[in-house]
Order: C-alpha cells, then structure tokens, then sequence
C-alpha cells in the first residue's frame, strides 16, 4: 500500500487547512480499503466490536458527515439518518448487505456534499438545528471535530487493514 497522499500546504489560511486536513483523512480512511475483498470488507477482526469493520467504518463515518453538516449545521431532517434511531444500536454502522463499492462512493458522494456545505458558509456561522444542543457549534469547530473524528476512525482502518491481510502503512 503506497498512496500518493499529500498534506495541505504549511502556509494555508484557516479554512484551507481545515478542509485539507480533513480531506487528506478522508482520503487515508478510504485507501484503507482499496484491494480488499468484499468478504473481508464485512469481517469483524475485533471480537468485542463486531461492527468494526471496514463497510462499518465507511458506513459509519458517511452518517457523521451528514450528521454534523446537514443535519446539525444546515437543520436538516435527521428521520433520513440511522446515527439518530435509537431504537438500533450502532444503526449508522450497518451495512445492510451493501458493497464496499456502494458504500464507499456513497461516503464520497457524502464528502462532497460536506465540502460544498463548507464552502458556502462562515466559519463563524453556527448550526441551525433547533433540537440538539451541539448544533450551536460554529463550522470552524464542526470541521476541527470532523477532523478528529475522521482521524480517529482512519487509524482504526489502519489496524483493521492490518489485522485482516496484513496490509499497512501511512505514507
């Protein structure tokens, strides 16, 4: 695994730096996956967190950008996002038989729409979802956290990755 990775530039504005950095996890998280094959795209390696796997991963981290950027920040309706069910634990973690394929383009279709979210907003605007006290974050704050949450999970990527073929690497 070689990616041609890059971080964003050491003289970056606040907006271009956060959004790089976030990008440049996305992009960790998914070269996580590339090559893997689809049964062990689903495989749980970790026996007391069945749903870390690499779908679940993908799945998982799709549902908090829309969480944080259309729900929260845009007060969109969160009915379409399984993170709110709380009916099903880990809800945003299943899979529901879909590919790694579908779920990564879903998650990349998902990083676009965030990116255009954050394009078109302050840094200093503040979520408008009515409902949930984390909605009065500003966008600086929800990308630092998108940042931090996105990194997080691209780091347990790498030892999924690894415990399930072996497969490792940063840079």
């Amino acid at each position: 695994m070689s990616p041609s990775l890059e971080r964003p530039p050491l003289q970056a504005d606040e907006r271009t730096a956060l959004v790089g950095w976030l990008d440049l996890q996305r992009q960790i998280l998914r070269w996580k996956c590339e090559g893997l094959a689809e049964a062990d795209a689903h495989r749980a390696v970790v026996p007391t967190s069945p749903a870390m796997t690499m779908a679940g991963l993908i799945s998982h981290m799709r549902w908090v950008e829309h969480t944080w950027l259309e729900v929260l920040f845009l007060g969109g309706d969160e009915k379409q996002n399984p993170s709110f069910d709380e009916t099903v634990e880990d809800a945003d973690w299943h899979t529901d038989g879909a590919t790694l394929k579908d779920l990564l383009a879903a998650y990349e279709a998902q990083c676009a729409r965030s990116n255009e979210i954050a394009a078109a907003a302050s840094l200093d605007d503040v979520g408008r979802h009515p409902d949930y006290r984390s909605a009065k974050a500003n966008l600086r704050w929800i990308l630092l956290h998108l940042v931090e949450e996105t990194g997080r999970h691209a780091g347990h990527a790498d030892i999924v990755r690894e415990l399930l073929d072996g497969s490792k690497g940063y840079f």
